[in-house]
């Protein structure tokens, strides 16, 4: 697979590869995508809205407090426990780094509630850094298109993180799951309406 080939194709047919999650900045994309945990990009927006009306910084959620946070994010999956990360993961901000995000993996998976994943998205889409970020969309392309034969999500993140051409690596992430959430479905994939049709190694095929 030419990978050149395959991220500018993907860069043609993609008109905004960016995150789907509504942010203002850093600190409420951080807020954005550890709420994302299991729950959908459109689940999460649905309550930001309101969440990031009363707090938009560290100070600000830890003032909003455990219990309101959570009243509010109890559409979502798993609130309680993101709520409670929301609040402690505020408090480090505050307290060690200025209220400021750290922008390396080690510091920020240190942070409770934030992943390798949750990490990685922040630090591409906000720093730029060349991290890939592995969900489901991101797995099942990669899977299908031969460009990775890991059998984990980390596995699949460090070959991806190798071989993605550096220009566009801060984009890959964006421009992978969005690929897989709109064309490389899981079910009834939309092959023939495929930019990758041509080159695609596992071409799924429709049934008649």
């Amino acid at each position: 697979m030419d990978i050149e080939l395959l991220f500018s194709r993907l860069l043609s047919s993609i008109d905004k590869p960016e995150i789907e999650l509504k942010y203002f900045d850093v600190y409420t994309l951080l807020v954005a995508v550890l709420l994302s945990a299991q729950t959908t990009d459109k689940a999460v927006n649905l309550v930001t809205p309101k969440l990031f009306s009363l707090a938009k910084t560290p100070t600000e959620m830890i003032q909003l407090g455990e219990e309101k946070i959570a009243s509010i994010i109890k559409s979502i999956g798993l609130y309680r426990t993101k709520a409670k990360n929301l609040v402690a993961l505020s408090r480090i901000l505050v307290d060690n780094y200025g209220s400021q995000i750290p922008n390396s993996l080690d510091k920020l998976t240190a942070l409770p509630g934030v992943g390798a994943k949750t990490a990685k998205v922040v630090l591409a889409c906000a720093f730029g850094k060349p991290y890939v970020a592995v969900d489901t969309h991101v797995f099942r392309v990669a899977c299908r298109l031969g460009i990775s034969d890991g059998h984990t999500p980390d596995a699949v993140s460090k070959q991806l993180e190798v071989i993605v051409p550096a220009h566009i690596a801060a984009k890959a992430n964006s421009l992978l799951v969005l690929h897989g959430r709109y064309v490389c479905k899981a079910r009834a994939p939309l092959c023939k309406q495929c930019c990758l049709f041509d080159i695609c190694p596992k071409l799924i095929r429709p049934k008649n």
